[in-house]
């Protein structure tokens, strides 16, 4: 495994970080007719990831592991379970990095969700206890709130440093106006500085290269980018290359979530079957290329990008650290970057 940090810190994080939006899911139901999350295939995930040296763990308050979008009968459950967990794996507590957020709704009351301090303070001591933990790694705003002052939110992240609550301010999902307005008032108050951020990023993704990723190069900011395999679309898993077509597999994210299946559009197949069949050339699978790009991608931009990866079972995730040994050189670069183009001409 190998390590990075933002430059605005020294916290060290493995280039792979495990996630919890996506757990593995049991064929059971539970009472409201949504699955159940798999919890010994999840513990047997977590104790390989630790010994494979993966210490960086993502979740949020609202995440549930098995159904999206999450009623709110089921928030909490990631952080829950993963705590239950940790606990019982017996891991080192400072050998973890885990992050968590706040923003979603939590509740229907008026101040059930959002960046308020009430809300924020409510909600870092839930999300504690769900976690069994003293603190948090990385905490995230997981959206933009537009109805409460910015200094109002980040001020009151600056306090939970002090408190000893958190170690780490992280922003997910802001405009990024807006991530640099936050900045500009932790700057000029002297607060906590925002060290980590959160935005969707892959091969065929890439809206934040053209203003989310400067801003992280220049204020030394780490990104942790979720959907690194576009929900699965770059695993390959749903297309027959043979029939050239869309395939949605028993059990997969597909089935769940309807997002995932508005991506099946023919733009999007006339980029994956080349993605594809240059994977094979490499001798790699589609998954492993598409994490191997965003490291690669990583080190061309000179900012630390971390994938957040989340997988229905150890052998997934045994692929995707197989990542890490894959070489791309700078013809491979811009030949992913010509199918990528390409793709789009086709449509």
């Amino acid at each position: 495994m190998r390590y990075v940090s933002p430059s605005i810190c020294g916290v060290k994080v493995s280039v792979i970080s495990l996630g919890t939006w996506y757990l593995p899911r049991s064929s059971e139901k539970d009472e409201y007719g949504i699955y159940k999350v798999d919890v010994d295939e999840t513990k047997k995930l977590i104790r390989y990831a630790y010994d494979a040296g993966v210490n960086f763990i993502d979740t949020a308050n609202r995440y549930h592991g098995a159904v999206s979008p999450v009623p709110l009968t089921h928030v909490g459950y990631a952080e829950k379970l993963i705590g239950k967990i940790i606990s019982e794996l017996n891991l080192e507590r400072e050998s973890l990095v885990v992050a968590t957020k706040v923003a979603g709704e939590m509740a229907s009351w008026p101040n059930g969700s959002g960046l308020s301090r009430k809300h924020i303070l409510w909600q870092i001591k839930e999300s504690l206890k769900r976690l069994q933990m003293e603190y948090i790694d990385v905490y995230y705003a997981h959206r933009f709130d537009p109805e409460v002052p910015k200094r109002e939110t980040i001020s009151t992240f600056n306090d939970l440093v002090r408190y000893g609550y958190i170690r780490y301010i992280g922003m997910s999902n802001i405009p990024a106006h807006e991530l640099i307005e936050y900045q500009m008032i932790a700057d000029r108050y002297g607060y906590e500085p925002i060290s980590f951020l959160q935005y969707r990023y892959n091969w065929l993704d890439r809206d934040i290269e053209k203003d989310i990723i400067p801003i992280a190069k220049r204020f030394g900011m780490a990104l942790a980018v979720y959907s690194p395999l576009a929900q699965g679309l770059l695993t390959g898993k749903y297309i027959d290359i043979s029939k050239k077509q869309w395939v949605i597999p028993p059990m997969s994210r597909g089935e769940i979530s309807e997002g995932v299946r508005k991506m099946f559009t023919n733009e999007n197949l006339n980029k994956l079957i080349p993605f594809i069949e240059f994977a094979k050339s490499k001798g790699a699978t589609a998954t492993q290329l598409a994490i191997a790009w965003i490291l690669h991608r990583s080190e061309q931009i000179e900012v630390p990008i971390i994938p957040i990866v989340s997988v229905s079972n150890v052998n997934q995730l045994e692929e995707i650290l197989h990542s890490l040994d894959i070489k791309l050189s700078s013809d491979d670069m811009k030949y992913l970057d010509e199918i990528l183009k390409v793709g789009e001409v086709g449509q």
